[in-house]
């Protein structure tokens, strides 16, 4: 029975009716923005990247199936001064010389009712991937989508400023917000 199931679960593939590839979405790069905070010396310090793409894939009728790649540059991470940009992307903290992207693999939506998602993603900094599980409100209207959405990372799993003095100075947890708009290719 067990091989039955193997060889129908095949068929609709091998019979060229496998279910289409979500259509593919375009960001609209000045209408969406990716940004830090992390708490260090007794305040919140605040980062906007500068330097990203994202590639999508998104069906608003299967939205397990949406798949999205985001390509970050770590070096284009600006913070409030020149001086905390610079701690941020050096060699204790992101370094980004070494480092010079960090990825976020989506790797499908779970409805959880309205424009409400979970989302479920890896992100790899520093030659480490860690996956994140995170809400977010998607709306689309026609052609276009807008997503918001959050989620707290520990720095130290991905090997950031775990050495030296920066390590207790600043906090561990960063929260990462997303704010993009797409239209339909």
């Amino acid at each position: 029975m067990r091989r039955r199931a193997v060889v129908l679960a095949g068929l609709p593939a091998a019979l060229g009716l496998a279910a289409a590839e979500p259509p593919p979405w375009v960001v609209i790069r000045d209408a969406s923005t990716i940004e830090m905070t992390v708490r260090a010396l007794g305040g919140s310090h605040h980062g906007r990247f500068e330097d990203w793409r994202g590639d999508i894939a998104f069906d608003p009728e299967a939205p397990g199936r949406t798949r999205a790649t985001v390509v970050v540059q770590t070096a284009s991470l600006r913070m409030r001064t020149a001086a905390l940009t610079g701690r941020a992307t050096g060699p204790a903290m992101l370094d980004a010389a070494r480092h010079p992207v960090i990825r976020f693999e989506l790797r499908s939506l779970d409805p959880l009712g309205g424009d409400r998602y979970s989302a479920h993603a890896d992100i790899t900094m520093k030659g480490r991937t860690r996956p994140v599980t995170f809400p977010l409100d998607l709306r689309v209207t026609g052609d276009r989508a807008h997503l918001t959405g959050a989620f707290t990372l520990d720095r130290t799993d991905f090997g950031i400023g775990t050495t030296g003095a920066w390590n207790r100075l600043v906090g561990r947890d960063v929260t990462v917000r997303v704010a993009l708009q797409a239209r339909r290719l």
